[in-house]
């Protein structure tokens, strides 16, 4: 049965807007900082998170005009706009352009700082797309650089000071998700190996036993990050002395995807393990209503 992502025209499907959620974490800075009574600050934020929705449907358009004869060997990326052939090359670059000079707009025209950090990100993709993601381990860490980027963008372009703890977390949780989706990847291509070589040619250097491995320290420091985190004297000072309890919603979302990963055939898109999945969307609904409660002194 068709998903509502394969109801979508071939040209919105390659933009891929179901990932626009990843974005979510330019948003993080605002709500960490206390910033959402500031109209300025919190137009400027929405300003960068659109950005970065245009910006990262450009990357995804790039990577998938080169990578669309490799594509055409995956069972699940074949179907990709591109790859079927549902949409032409022309069409495709100039639709990524036009998504590039939109974003650029209002990167320099309504936010107007620490530009470098959107810049930045363009820099980190096209490298990843024509070279990196072929190096084992630091794939994934350049996947995790692009959801650092973000959280940057969050904070620094808004000129709200970063929280080490807060980027510590983040990037222990997406090197988390890289390796999770390594792990998916290898998972769907078990059945043709030749073909999985042939799909991501890095594949051939990770192990099920490997990623596992590298997935359970993820994980470990993800939790242990926050948890530590939400018990600092400094998140204290700032958000009070109850965040600590956000901690069991943070557990059950990792465990959740652990589960969907080894038992569910999932792990390797997060945004559509969100949209799909109730339990985790439960678990991240429930963390980001409670840590709105405590932050704004509701409970």
């Amino acid at each position: 049965m068709p998903t509502l992502k394969d109801r979508l025209p071939p040209w919105l499907r390659l933009l891929r807007p179901h990932q626009w959620l990843k974005n979510a974490f330019v948003l993080v800075g605002l709500l960490f900082g206390h910033a959402w009574g500031q109209p300025d600050i919190v137009a400027k934020a929405f300003a960068a998170a659109a950005a970065f929705c245009l910006l990262s449907s450009a990357v995804y358009v790039f990577n998938d005009l080169i990578d669309r004869e490799q594509d055409r060997l995956h069972p699940q990326k074949r179907h990709r706009p591109l790859a079927s052939g549902a949409i032409s090359v022309p069409f495709a670059l100039g639709l990524m352009l036009a998504c590039l000079a939109i974003a650029l707009d209002i990167v320099f025209r309504f936010i107007a700082r620490a530009e470098w950090v959107f810049l930045a990100y363009l820099a980190v993709n096209i490298a990843y797309t024509l070279r990196l993601k072929h190096v084992v381990i630091l794939d994934v860490f350049m996947i995790s650089a692009g959801f650092m980027l973000r959280l940057l963008a969050g904070t620094l372009a808004l000129g709200i000071p970063p929280s080490q703890w807060l980027l510590l977390c983040g990037l222990m949780l997406t090197l988390f998700l890289g390796f999770a989706k390594r792990r998916a990847e290898l998972n769907a291509m078990r059945t043709d190996e030749g073909a999985a070589r042939a799909h991501r040619r890095v594949l051939e250097h990770y192990s099920p036993a490997l990623l596992d491995q590298l997935i359970t320290v993820a994980v470990a420091c993800t939790v242990l990050s926050y948890s530590l985190y939400t018990v600092s004297s400094e998140t204290v000072a700032m958000h009070g002395g109850h965040l600590w309890v956000t901690v069991p919603f943070v557990l059950y979302g990792m465990f959740r995807y652990l589960y969907l990963l080894h038992r569910r055939g999932g792990g390797g898109d997060a945004a559509e393990a969100l949209l799909t999945d109730h339990h985790l969307l439960l678990a991240v609904g429930g963390w980001l209503l409670t840590t709105l409660a405590l932050l704004a002194n509701w409970l």
